[in-house]
């Protein structure tokens, strides 16, 4: 987990990518549009709010959060589908502090473990405006919105409450991805 821009979609994909099988994705799903690049499944699964309320009324979505954008309310949140098996199997998923207390209250403490990826506001800020930038419809006020949302999501106090005391700085993709690699290894020891 981290802040937008803070590289972990990249680390994520990396890590999934290097581990040869061994860590499957938990694909989270949310009601905000599909991005341009992004893949039903792969990223997300993309429903609508209808489609969340039927989920909801099934007792399928284990956690929820909301965003209030410029663009309507955007809800993000895990559904249990029946794939995550934590103790048959190890798994990466991106998700929030909020998130990450509610999926260790459903499947254990001892299941559920937090990587955080840690970058200087001002480093991702200029990450993210890049980005944003190679959108054919750039919409800098979301970029806004997510990176002051992000600053009270992410604060220190929701980390402690969370239990998320060990941050991986990536100011250097290729060191912070040896770190997490090592830390995941010594983790299955």
């Amino acid at each position: 987990m981290g802040k937008s821009a803070s590289g972990k979609d990249s680390l994520y994909r990396r890590l999934l990518d290097d581990a040869g099988g061994e860590l499957h994705p938990v694909v989270p799903w949310t009601t905000r549009p599909i991005r341009e690049g992004e893949r039903e499944g792969v990223e997300y699964h993309f429903t609508d709010t209808e489609g969340l309320k039927r989920l909801e009324a099934e007792g399928r979505v284990l956690e929820k959060r909301v965003y209030h954008t410029v663009h309507g309310d955007w809800y993000y949140f895990t559904v249990d589908d029946g794939s995550i098996r934590p103790r048959e199997r190890k798994y990466l998923m991106i998700s929030t502090p909020e998130a990450f207390i509610k999926l260790k209250e459903h499947f254990g403490e001892s299941c559920v473990h937090p990587l955080y990826i840690d970058v200087e506001d001002g480093e991702r800020l200029e990450r993210a405006l890049k980005r944003e930038r190679m959108q054919d419809v750039p919409k800098y006020k979301e970029l806004c919105r997510r990176f002051l949302a992000d600053c009270e999501d992410f604060s220190e106090e929701k980390l402690a409450e969370a239990g998320i005391g060990k941050h991986f700085d990536n100011r250097d993709l290729e060191q912070c991805f040896d770190e997490l690699k090592k830390y995941i290894g010594a983790a299955d020891g």
